[in-house]
């Protein structure tokens, strides 16, 4: 049977195609006249945004991203594309069409073949994100297993019994924040002291951003190189945002950001992360015997199972470990492992959960 809808969207997306490349010529025939100001800059900056133009609704109409908009010279993102032909990486500096040798803060950490780069500008800093082409290697097989729970009083707790403290970074700067924007809005529109303030409300948000994926690169680095099957809760983050109480909070602590790049990371070298069902009870369940606590609330921090032929009966045991336990149980039960988990108060001797802030 013909996929019609398939057919459908291959035929707009390759017609729309045509027509960026149509649009293309189109300027370039009234470049020189009516644009001549862009021959002061590399060809690069007129001639990519064709390219992702087309790439921007191939992607809508195959139904992976929303319907591209136009862009705003004041609130989208500063950035243009540099073909591989069209800039020279060297020791701490970079050669860039019209501008020559700039300098960069490092030097690029990988060998292989650089095909492209995009500059882009964030707060008052210009980036440079290299694309290289590096062989494949062959992923270390990484047997241990273990659980994640994540929350708003800690960021991650392990199986294990380690705990990752959740820093709050937007919490802990929202005085200087709100003092920025309050400097921000008394200025007069269109003066240069509110375009210095605009600037230092955006560095403060730069700050925050920087400060928190610090982190969770750290530990999302330490855990994918450390283990090869994890399991953690599959929260519906939509959901949680939209509880007023404690959308701030949910947002401060990143978690979609945290499971994605657990994910992409431990894929990346040869591992899994299993997601367990949201609505699996880790919290209410005993890891050791199953008794479950109907009645726990969100404050109980400490849980006790009530069941007398438990080990654990009448055992304070810490409650977002317990949930981990428990997670990692079933993410091992959903693959059909049940003997790899990593039990205890420890781990491995080589694995040091020391997340520094910088």
């Amino acid at each position: 049977m013909l996929n019609c809808g398939g057919v459908q969207t291959q035929l707009q997306a390759l017609g729309f195609s045509r027509r960026v490349l149509t649009l293309k010529k189109q300027f370039n025939a009234i470049r020189r006249e009516q644009f001549p100001w862009t021959w002061e800059v590399t060809k690069n900056a007129s001639d990519q945004p064709f390219l992702d133009l087309g790439k921007a609704f191939t992607a809508f109409f195959e139904g992976r991203a929303r319907r591209p908009k136009f862009k705003s010279k004041k609130r989208s993102k500063p950035s243009f594309y540099l073909a591989n032909d069209q800039f020279e990486p060297g020791d701490h500096r970079i050669w860039v069409p019209k501008l020559g040798w700039v300098n960069m803060a490092e030097n690029l950490r990988f060998v292989g073949k650089v095909t492209g780069a995009r500059i882009t500008k964030t707060a008052d800093w210009w980036f440079v994100s290299i694309q290289v082409e590096m062989p494949e290697t062959l992923p270390e097989n990484k047997p241990a297993a273990i659980g994640i729970d994540v929350g708003l009083n800690r960021l991650a707790t392990l199986s294990t019994g380690e705990g990752i403290e959740n820093q709050a970074f937007l919490k802990t700067a929202l005085g200087k924040l709100r003092r920025a924007n309050k400097r921000l809005h008394r200025r007069k529109v269109g003066s240069k002291n509110r375009e210095k303030a605009r600037r230092q409300v955006a560095r403060l948000h730069y700050r925050i951003t920087c400060l928190r994926d610090d982190v969770l690169h750290k530990l999302t680095t330490k855990l994918a190189n450390s283990y090869g099957i994890i399991g953690i809760e599959d929260l519906h983050l939509k959901g949680l945002l939209k509880n007023r109480t404690l959308a701030r909070s949910f947002s401060d602590a990143a978690l979609g950001k945290l499971l994605s790049l657990l994910t992409s990371k431990v894929e990346q070298r040869g591992g899994q992360v299993i997601k367990v069902d949201r609505f699996f009870p880790s919290s209410k369940t005993c890891h050791c015997c199953d008794w479950k606590w109907e009645t726990m609330q969100l404050s109980d921090r400490v849980f006790l199972c009530q069941n007398p032929t438990c080990a654990y009966y009448q055992f304070g045991q810490d409650r977002d470990q317990n949930a981990a336990l428990n997670i990692l149980r079933e993410a091992l039960h959903l693959i059909g492992l049940i003997d790899q988990a990593v039990s205890g108060t420890g781990s491995d001797e080589d694995v040091n959960w020391a997340v520094d802030a910088g």
